[in-house]
């Protein structure tokens, strides 16, 4: 199948993807690790809060396949899009997330914030407490120590989901998503219809975008928790 690229991602979204990845995986070995590595854990769960945030930002000024409007499909279509993924040798290509991957993100950013959140107030009730620990009482801590733990392994089965997906499609549908997420391009087939009138967002937008909302959130905690 001949291709041609097809510009689909902006650099901040990419670097968004990655970065979430990168901070989840030290997140998670930080906790493992314990000890003096639990510094590193708040600095990472605050990080994270704030990349989420920037998502959700980005997701109603950023580029045109950034925003929610343009991937976030009905129940109904992305019912559609999962039968005919099924009978179909060849993908559907869309310029952005598909039906499914628009729902799928969604789940993320909101699991990942509550993880996020949660971890502000945790506690273990022995060395480690959240950021915001002080802000609630012991029972409403213990709660949200608990949904922290928890929410973790539905982050981990909707990763699990979502790399299976990208491997799927890579095998039986002959389309890159990983390359695609890495350099912003998709190998679009000669032939097929071509995006066109796709707005982009430059890139220092993004990033200042981000260093605003970070600025704010660890700001924010600390004068929150006095």
């Amino acid at each position: 199948m001949q291709t041609t690229p097809v510009r689909i991602w902006d650099l901040p979204t990419r670097l968004f993807h990655w970065l979430l990845v990168l901070g989840i995986g030290v997140a998670w070995l930080s906790a493992e690790l314990g000890g003096n590595w639990i510094e590193w854990h708040e600095r990472i769960g605050v990080f994270l809060l704030a990349l989420i945030l920037f998502r959700l930002v980005w997701g109603f000024m950023g580029s045109d396949t950034s925003r929610f409007s343009q991937f976030v499909a009905s129940p109904a279509k992305a019912l559609q899009h999962w039968r005919e993924m099924k009978v179909q040798r060849e993908a559907a290509f869309h310029a952005g997330h598909n039906p499914l991957g628009g729902w799928m993100v969604l789940a993320l950013l909101a699991v990942v914030l509550l993880q996020a959140g949660s971890g502000l107030f945790a506690t273990d009730d022995i060395a480690t407490d959240g950021l915001l620990r002080g802000l609630v009482n012991g029972k409403l801590a213990d709660i949200l120590n608990n949904i922290h733990h928890l929410v973790f392994n539905v982050i981990l089965l909707l990763a699990a989901v979502h790399i299976v997906a990208v491997i799927f499609y890579r095998l039986f549908k002959q389309t890159n998503l990983i390359k695609a997420m890495v350099v912003g391009k998709a190998d679009w087939p000669v032939g097929r219809p071509q995006p066109t009138g796709l707005a982009f967002s430059p890139a220092w937008r993004g990033v200042a975008l981000f260093g605003l909302i970070y600025i704010c959130v660890y700001f924010g905690i600390r004068w929150l928790a006095g």
